[in-house]
């Protein structure tokens, strides 16, 4: 017995409809973000937000140590950079392992300032707000002297206490040492960054030639936070981590 499967098919006739338009004119307008505007809130805008507005206070707001001075980020050296830098080397520990050697962080992920005063973790979130956790690289001297030419390259990066680089107007690298020592190209050192680093993005190529990653699964930011909490007081100071001659 054969079967007959029947199909049927609809057909639609399909009206395309052609407007043309023309740009008569452009206008814009450049509305400057200041502390201005918090004194005449707009009404409605303040009534959409009310009801998220405690939610979000209960993560931001929280109070989490002090900072001795207000904190920019910047190249060759900045005092966010430098603590930053350190802090991912006291992240470092959690590998079970002896601190990292050194800490590397981009200077393009430290996206707000770290205020002087009561530091909030909302005020961490915004300087650190991606999803980046800590790791830390094994990498060989070699290696490393080619990281330190990458940070000169684009004229310096966040780079803990123990480096100390010289480079030159141009970007060249003319001398790196780590904890007062010349690099040893055979030697195998520690590195405590960032997983979006370690691939070799924002130009630290170098990073990628890493051997060995120990992860530690803790954001960047929850790194920070902590040693907030731990030290209840931060501070930093530019140290001539790098110096351009």
């Amino acid at each position: 017995m054969k079967k007959i499967l029947l199909l049927a098919i609809c057909l639609f006739p399909t009206i395309v409809w052609s407007q043309k338009y023309k740009v008569r004119a452009i206008a814009s307008e450049r509305i400057e973000v200041t502390a201005d505007l918090d004194s005449t809130p707009h009404a409605r805008a303040m009534a959409i937000v009310a009801p998220y507005k405690h939610s979000v206070d209960s993560v931001m707001m929280p109070p989490l140590g002090l900072s001795r001075t207000a904190m920019t980020a910047g190249r060759p050296e900045s005092l966010l950079g430098n603590w930053v830098a350190d802090v991912m080397v006291e992240t470092s520990t959690a590998t079970g392992l002896d601190r990292a050697d050194f800490g590397v962080m981009n200077v393009g992920g430290l996206r707000n300032n770290m205020p002087e005063g009561i530091v909030r973790r909302g005020d961490v979130m915004l300087i650190s707000p991606f999803q980046n956790y800590v790791v830390v690289l094994e990498m060989k001297g070699s290696d490393v002297e080619a990281l330190f030419k990458d940070i000169a390259a684009v004229h310096g990066e966040a780079v803990s206490a123990s480096v100390r680089l010289e480079i030159s107007k141009d970007g060249q690298l003319l001398s790196a040492t780590i904890d007062g020592k010349p690099i040893d190209k055979d030697r195998t050192y520690r590195v405590a960054t960032i997983d979006y680093l370690m691939e070799g993005n924002d130009k630290l190529y170098s990073l990628k030639r890493h051997t060995k990653v120990h992860e530690i699964h803790l954001l960047a930011r929850d790194a920070m936070a902590e040693s907030i909490i731990k030290n209840k007081v931060i501070d930093s100071r530019i140290e001539g981590r790098i110096v351009v001659k």
